[in-house]
């Protein structure tokens, strides 16, 4: 085992860790422009990773790319959803702000 697998495996879990509480809050709302690329990222490394012969790092990253699209895909604002199919209207109030909030 060389020990720069276990850094990037180290780097990998640290991320995993401080994703979670992002996906666990249902009023997280991150960009895809920031999720998108960051599972992206994930993935390509976690596939160089296993081509370079170091296991450990290309689990973790490709863990991490995982967790990030599970991110994308239910914490970003979909596109192609306004809520206006479900007969909501948009508010200019945040989701998890009372309406007498300023």
């Amino acid at each position: 085992m060389m020990w720069q697998d276990l850094v990037f495996l180290c780097g990998s879990v640290l991320s995993l860790v401080v994703l979670v509480p992002t996906l666990r809050d249902s009023m997280a709302n991150v960009p895809l422009g920031t999720s998108l690329p960051s599972a992206t990222i994930g993935l390509v490394y976690g596939t160089t990773f296993f081509t370079l012969g170091m296991t450990m790092s290309a689990v973790g990253s490709l863990l991490t790319g995982v967790m990030w699209s599970v991110i994308a895909f239910l914490r970003s604002p979909h596109p192609l959803d306004h809520g206006v199919e479900s007969g909501e209207e948009e508010s200019p109030t945040p989701r998890g702000a009372p309406g007498n909030a300023d």
